[in-house]
C-alpha cells in the first residue's frame, strides 16, 4: 500500500508591474506531492487500459496586443543552401492511433533505448527500432499511485533521459477537469524498464495546461525545470507559470520533494532551458525560461531554487532581446494538405519544444524555434542566444533566421545542437501538392550567420488529415545521442493514408558529417534553380554545383532517380571534380501528368 503525503505551502506578496502586460508573482508558490508510490518494474506491470483519453484542445495563450503587430521578415531565407550535409541512420515507425489527437510525439534518447511518448501510450524502443516494452496506457505508469494519474490518461506527455544521473523521468497531465495535477515518474535506475519513483502534485481549481519539462543539473540548485499555461476552472487564463522540482530529492526517491513555482500573469507559452551534452551549466547558474513576447522581441526569465529554504528562491525578469520582425499566422486551419481542403494547426502563439541548452568552450548556447509567417506560407523561425561562460550570462542573440526556401508549408519544429556546434532543426512541410512529411535541416558553425543548408526528409506521408480534425502535433521532439553527442533523432507525426484519428509517428536519426572528429574532406551539392516548374512539351534546366569542403580533391559522381514518366532528364557532365557544376536537363511531353 502507497503512503501519502500533502503539504501545499502559498504565499501571494503584492507583484511586481513587469510592462506590457505581464504581472509577475513576486513570492514563490512552495508545493509538495500529495501522493507518492514506487512502482513494480514497468517490465512486471500489467497494462489493462486502453490509452484512450478525452480529446483535449491546448488552450490558447494571450500575447500583449503589440504581439500582434504584423512586421516585414528581415530574417528570411528565400532559398536553399547547399545540400545539407548530414547522413541519414536508423529510421523506424513507433507509435499509432490509439484513439486521441493530437499524439503530442516527444522522444527520449539514452544509451542504449529510445523512449516514445504520445496521447496516451508510452514504448520504448532499442535504437535498431526492436521494441522492448508497450506500448502501454499512460496511467499505468502510475497504477501504484492511484488517483487520476493512474486513470486519467490526460495527456500532454514528456518524456526526459538525464544524462549526467542517468536516469529516465515521465510526465503527464492528472486530470482535465479539478482537481487537476501534474503526474511525474523518476526511474530509480538507469534501467527504463526498471522501477520508478511517482509523485502527484497537486494543482486546485488551477488546470495546468501544456506542461513542458527540462533538465537543469546544476551542483547547488539542481532542477527539474518546468513550464505550464493555468487556467482558472480550466477556462479562464490566469498566466504561465515557471517551476523547479528538487531533482536532488526526487533522484534519491524522497516522498516530499519540493517544487517552486512563479506565476506570471497575463503572459505564457514560456520553455524551460533543458540541458544537452555531458557539460552541465556552471555551478549557481539560474533556470531559464522564454517566451516570444512581441512579433519582434523574445522575453526571458530566470529562478534561483533554494529547496532548503524555498523562500529564497529568486526570480528574475532579464531584459528583453530584440529579434528581427515577424507575422504571427493563424494557429489553426493554417497549412494546407494535399488532396483535401482541410488545413492543420500551428500553434504559433507559443515556442516549440525544446529550448535546448548547451555548454562550449569559451559560450553556452541556446536554441529555440517557432512558427511564422512567410509570404504566403508558414516558415520556421529559429535562434541561437549565446552567453559567456558565466553563472550570470547575459544572454544575446547570436542568430536567426526564417527558414522558408520555396512556398511549402514549415512548422512544428524542435530545434538541437550537437558537441561540434552543428544547429538542426526538424519539422513537418506540407502543401497543398504534398502529404505532410518529416524533414530536416541544419547548419555547420562555419556557415554565414542566419542561414541553414538545404533539406533532408526523413519520411514522406502518404496521405493527408480530413474531416474536421485541424488539430496536429502539438509538438514534436529533437533529440542529442549522449553515446556519441553527435547523432539527433527526431519524431513526430505523419498520415499513411487519408483519414481522422489514424496519425502514425516515426523516429528517425541523422548525423552531420565531421561531428565528433576531425574534420572530413567532403562535399556539397546545390542546385539553382532549385526547382524547375514546367508545362507539357517544355524543357528547363538547372545548375548543380558541387563544393569543395575541408579540402576535397576527390570526384564526385552525379546520377539521377525520380525522373518523371513521360519526361527525360540527363545530367552533363555525370563526373566532376569540386568546385565545379553540372547542367540538369529536363523536357516534358504532350502526355505528362501533373506532379511534382
Amino acid at each position: 500500500m502507497a503512503k501519502s503525503y500533502f503539504f501545499v505551502y502559498r504565499t501571494i506578496a503584492c507583484g511586481l508591474l513587469l510592462g506590457a502586460g505581464a504581472w509577475a508573482q513576486t513570492s514563490v508558490t512552495v508545493t509538495r506531492p500529495t501522493n507518492f508510490a514506487v512502482s513494480p518494474r514497468l517490465s512486471d506491470l500489467h497494462d489493462a487500459g486502453t490509452g484512450a483519453f478525452v480529446d483535449h484542445e491546448p488552450l490558447p495563450i494571450p500575447h500583449p496586443s503589440a504581439a500582434l503587430t504584423p512586421l516585414s521578415d528581415t530574417a528570411i531565407q528565400r532559398s536553399f543552401g547547399p545540400l545539407v550535409s548530414a547522413t541519414n541512420g536508423v529510421h523506424f515507425d513507433a507509435i499509432g492511433a490509439n484513439g486521441s489527437a493530437p499524439p503530442d510525439t516527444n522522444i527520449a534518447v539514452g544509451p542504449n533505448h529510445v523512449i516514445e511518448m504520445v496521447n496516451s501510450r508510452y514504448q520504448i524502443f532499442t535504437k535498431s527500432g526492436s521494441s522492448v516494452l508497450g506500448p502501454n496506457s499512460l496511467g499505468s505508469l502510475w497504477a501504484a499511485l492511484g488517483g487520476s494519474c493512474s486513470t486519467a490518461n490526460a495527456g500532454d506527455p514528456v518524456v526526459q533521459y538525464d544524462r549526467l544521473a542517468d536516469r529516465w523521468m515521465f510526465t503527464q497531465l492528472g486530470a482535465l477537469s479539478n482537481p487537476y495535477s501534474q503526474c511525474i515518474a523518476v526511474s530509480k535506475t538507469s534501467d527504463p524498464t526498471g522501477a520508478y519513483t511517482l509523485y502527484s502534485y497537486p494543482y486546485s481549481n488551477v488546470l495546468n495546461d501544456y506542461p513542458k519539462f527540462g533538465v537543469w543539473p546544476t551542483a547547488t540548485n539542481s532542477a527539474y525545470t518546468a513550464t505550464y499555461n493555468l487556467f482558472n476552472g480550466g477556462s479562464t487564463f490566469a498566466g504561465g507559470q515557471v517551476c523547479a522540482y528538487d531533482r536532488a530529492a526526487m533522484l534519491a526517491g524522497s516522498p516530499s520533494a519540493t517544487s517552486v513555482c512563479y506565476t506570471i500573469s497575463g503572459d505564457g507559452g514560456f520553455l524551460p532551458s533543458d540541458l544537452d551534452g555531458a557539460t552541465p551549466p556552471v555551478n549557481g547558474t539560474p533556470a531559464y525560461f522564454m517566451t516570444w513576447e512581441t512579433t519582434s522581441s523574445l522575453r526571458m526569465y530566470s529562478v534561483a531554487p533554494n529547496f532548503a529554504n524555498p523562500s529564497s528562491s529568486v526570480l528574475t525578469q532579464l531584459p528583453d532581446l530584440a529579434v528581427a520582425g515577424f507575422t504571427q499566422p493563424c494557429s489553426s486551419n493554417c497549412v494546407p494538405q494535399l488532396g483535401t481542403t482541410q488545413k492543420l494547426d500551428t500553434l504559433s502563439d507559443r515556442l516549440m519544444y525544446r529550448l535546448a541548452y548547451r555548454m562550449y568552450g569559451d559560450h553556452a548556447s541556446m536554441v529555440v524555434n517557432h512558427s511564422v509567417t512567410a509570404g504566403s506560407s508558414i516558415g520556421v523561425r529559429w535562434y541561437e542566444l549565446r552567453s559567456p561562460v558565466s553563472a550570470s550570462g547575459p544572454f544575446s542573440v547570436y542568430q536567426q533566421g526564417t527558414f522558408a526556401p520555396d512556398a511549402t508549408y514549415r512548422w512544428m519544429g524542435s530545434a538541437a545542437m550537437d558537441q561540434a556546434g552543428d544547429l538542426a532543426i526538424g519539422y513537418n512541410a506540407s502543401s497543398s501538392s504534398l502529404n505532410p512529411a518529416l524533414r530536416y535541416t541544419g547548419r555547420f558553425p562555419t556557415d554565414a550567420l542566419g542561414t541553414l543548408q538545404s533539406e533532408a526528409t526523413i519520411q514522406f506521408g502518404s496521405g493527408s488529415q480530413t474531416a474536421g480534425l485541424s488539430r496536429w502535433g502539438d509538438y514534436s521532439a529533437l533529440r542529442i545521442d549522449p553515446s556519441d553527442d553527435c547523432t539527433f533523432w527526431f519524431s513526430t507525426e505523419y498520415e499513411k493514408a487519408n483519414g481522422t484519428f489514424n496519425w502514425s509517428t516515426h523516429i528517425g536519426s541523422f548525423q552531420f558529417v565531421g561531428c565528433g572528429g576531425p574534420p572530413t574532406p567532403n562535399f556539397a551539392l546545390s542546385a539553382n534553380p532549385s526547382t524547375v516548374t514546367l508545362s507539357a512539351s517544355a524543357s528547363g534546366s538547372s545548375t548543380v554545383t558541387a563544393t569543395a569542403i575541408n579540402g576535397y580533391t576527390g570526384t564526385v559522381n552525379l546520377s539521377l532517380s525520380g525522373c518523371p514518366a513521360n519526361a527525360t532528364c540527363s545530367l552533363n557532365p555525370t563526373t566532376v571534380s569540386p568546385t565545379a557544376t553540372s547542367t540538369l536537363s529536363i523536357t516534358t511531353t504532350a502526355s505528362i501528368a501533373p506532379g511534382t
